[in-house]
């Protein structure tokens, strides 16, 4: 298709930004609209039947889905102008930066793009799932990136191309015509000519989680040799990476789908290591005036750090317990390496260093933080309570926040068994922790009152 040409008298097209085996993706701009847009334009066949089925499936798809990590659908429609050829087409956001396969070619990326980059793909992913889709084709090529802010210089990620995307209810019908996908990225499942179901996205991503990090792919080779091999050995996880992208990447990638973690597990688990990533770089670009220190200022303003054992929090932390039927609830206090207990109904700890602490991460959430299995949850698989002696597998805590906004520490329970928490459970919850705060505000008003 020459540049110039009007497409359907609305499209006006441009160059080609990428050429698949059964279409083509040009810029355009939208004449009526006024703006900038992608249009896939497919190679047709009348007598390619199924191809015509693929182009059918793909609108359907992406017409019936709307996530920001998902390319958008604009319009779909055909082009009759010429009798003799007829130019069916999509038309897309035009997502403007490079798709991660360009980018990756430049050398391996921090981890803390590749959480950001995760964690999208995972959210996106675990929509799709949702809704019953199972894309199927996951790799660096469909996967675009976009940075919506000159402040943040990590880039956004969405994802592409649902040729050979399929409803999981179609899934096992779809695979019975050949492996779809591309081979250097295909699941165990896939490459042994399977169904493939929401896990062998999971795995996919995390071949592509893996290349991102390391710069290699990690099933290189011909395209049977490539897809045989994932069948015969796991890839190789480098041990110089942080034990949270280790367990997650090995949970990921395990042969067995059924040991795979779920896409919104995967993408909780990314969203902490976005939030930690946060924190670190904020400690580490401003040591003098961090949000860690206006938080430990608001610690000392409520003087709860070196104050004795207090009954009130004693009796609702012992109510906690009884309400939830859990064998511990805690009111904590995170300091700047420790964690105090100042309530601890079902344990006889009153302190805990900071970074094993369950509570430090939930004081960076802006919700309650909900671990309902800490064995198989890859935000906790390797935190020492849950690894070792005390076996630790379910945790609830919600932050104590100061009307300024500061999370002083935590109202959590704690099981040894996991279990479901439901939101009315979580409101609960919340109620209890904003009984402890409210208390303490009365007793900061009241030697305010009297200071003055």
């Amino acid at each position: 298709m020459e540049p110039g040409f009007l497409l359907s008298g609305r499209y006006r097209v441009e160059e080609p930004i990428g050429r698949g085996s059964q279409s083509t993706v040009y810029r355009a701009h939208d004449e009526l609209l006024q703006r900038q847009v992608a249009v896939k334009v497919f190679r047709n066949d009348a007598d390619d039947l199924e191809r015509t089925r693929q182009q059918g499936q793909e609108v359907r798809i992406l017409a019936g889905m709307s996530h920001h990590a998902l390319v958008t659908l604009f319009d779909a429609g055909a082009d009759l102008s010429d009798p003799d050829v007829r130019l069916t087409y999509l038309v897309m956001e035009l997502v403007r930066g490079p798709d991660l396969r360009h980018r990756a070619a430049q050398g391996p990326l921090s981890t803390a793009h590749m959480a950001v980059i995760g964690h999208d793909l995972a959210d996106g992913l675990s929509y799709m799932h949702h809704h019953g889709i199972v894309h199927r084709d996951i790799k660096p090529a469909n996967i675009l990136l976009v940075d919506y802010s000159n402040e943040d210089r990590r880039p956004r990620a969405k994802l592409s191309d649902f040729g050979v995307a399929v409803l999981q209810a179609e899934s096992r019908v779809a695979d019975e015509g050949g492996t779809s996908g591309t081979p250097a990225y295909l699941s165990p499942e896939q490459a042994a000519g399977e169904p493939a179901g929401p896990p062998s996205d999971i795995y996919s991503l995390g071949l592509v989680l893996l290349e991102g990090l390391t710069g290699r792919m990690a099933y290189p080779g011909a395209p049977i040799q490539s897809a045989v091999a994932r069948l015969l050995e796991d890839p190789q996880i480098p041990e110089e990476l942080a034990p949270m992208w280790v367990a997650l990447l090995t949970s990921m990638l395990a042969r067995d789908p059924s040991a795979r973690p779920a896409a919104r597990e995967v993408a909780l688990a990314l969203r902490q290591e976005v939030i930690n990533g946060a924190a670190r770089h904020r400690l580490d670009e401003s040591p003098t005036a961090t949000d860690e220190e206006g938080r430990m200022r608001a610690v000392e303003r409520y003087r709860i750090l070196d104050t004795p054992a207090d009954g009130a929090f004693d009796r609702i932390a012992g109510l906690a317990a009884r309400l939830f039927s859990v064998p511990v609830a805690i009111v904590s206090v995170v300091d700047h390496d420790r964690i105090w207990f100042k309530a601890h109904h079902g344990t006889e700890v009153t302190e805990i260093g900071r970074d094993p602490g369950l509570c430090a991460s939930a004081i960076l959430q802006d919700e309650a933080w909900i671990i309902r299995d800490a064995t198989t949850d890859p935000r906790t698989l390797t935190n020492p309570l849950v690894a070792g002696e005390f076996g630790l597998q379910f945790y609830a805590g919600v932050p104590l926040r100061t009307p300024d906004g500061y999370n002083l520490g935590t109202f959590c329970i704690l099981d040894r068994t996991a279990r479901e928490f439901t939101d009315e459970d979580t409101r609960m919850l919340e109620d209890l922790a904003a009984i402890v705060m409210n208390d303490l505000e009365l007793r900061l008003q009241s030697r305010e009152a009297i200071a003055r």
